[in-house]
């Protein structure tokens, strides 16, 4: 068995390499176990890497113990609860440091079902990012609150007017990211948590030119837990976009009154 393991963290995911995924907790004790084990069920060849805030639940020792039966899960204890995009921009440093060809993200809670981890790889052969989109042909959502679908469905719409980017769901959580994207993006210029961060990414992945693919996933409602989301978490999103959208347009306009012919502005 260990031999297996030790193959199998080797040779990486086909086509991809080798593979960590990340998954920041805090208070998750009720989910973790389930959650890597279903990844392993849908990718055997995948590491995992639990980022904990140092959860009072127990998740950080949980997941030490799942990391002592197992080679390919990995933890990483952080002194407190320093908000998503903190945890994933250590587990980004994590993986870069330590070789690993490609990154995911995934939530703890199960809204991001492993079981499409496949079919995202599968389309990170041929991209740089890859994002498992609730808003895209094929994508279902399970158990969302009308409220919460118009305000994602929405915020998602204006994000795309506002930033110029082809993409529908800029705030969707469950992505892929190859390590030449990761190097590509200013990675320490990003300071933005929740919905915020993860269209930060993909404004700054848009604007390094990276190819950006959309796969439909099942996102569903957290059956275990305490939702993290937040009032403050919206506002801030909304806040951010607005002020990229206004830093985006003056680069356009400065362009322009620099020699860019009429009609051939381009976003950054």
């Amino acid at each position: 068995m260990v031999e297996t393991v030790r193959q199998r963290r080797t040779q990486g995911h086909p086509g991809v390499g080798r593979v960590l995924v990340v998954i920041p907790t805090y208070n998750e004790a009720d989910n973790l176990t389930s959650i890597v084990a279903r990844v392993h069920r849908a990718a055997p060849q995948v590491e995992v890497l639990v980022a904990d805030d140092n959860s009072p639940d127990g998740t950080g020792a949980l997941a030490d113990d799942l990391a002592r039966a197992d080679a390919r899960v990995h933890v990483l204890h952080r002194p407190g609860k320093e908000g998503l995009g903190a945890a994933y921009l250590a587990g980004f440093g994590w993986a870069r440091g330590r070789g690993y060809d490609a990154v995911v993200e995934m939530d703890a809670d199960g809204s991001h079902a492993p079981e499409d981890l496949p079919r995202l790889l599968a389309a990170a052969v041929d991209a740089d990012v890859v994002i498992g989109s609730r808003w895209t042909a094929g994508a279902r959502v399970v158990n969302w609150p009308v409220r919460r679908l118009l305000l994602s469905r929405c915020g998602n719409l204006y994000a795309r007017w506002a930033l110029g980017m082809p993409v529908s769901d800029a705030t969707g959580g469950y992505r892929v990211y190859r390590r030449a994207a990761l190097a590509a993006v200013d990675l320490e210029s990003v300071c933005s948590q929740g919905y915020a961060f993860q269209v930060e990414l993909s404004r700054l992945a848009h604007r390094a030119g990276l190819r950006m693919v959309e796969v439909p996933i099942t996102f569903a409602e957290r059956e275990r837990g305490a939702s993290k989301m937040s009032p403050l978490i919206v506002v801030e999103a909304l806040w951010r976009i607005t002020g990229w959208a206004v830093q985006d347009r003056r680069a356009a306009v400065r362009r322009g009154l620099h020699g860019t012919p009429t009609g051939q502005v381009r976003w950054p």
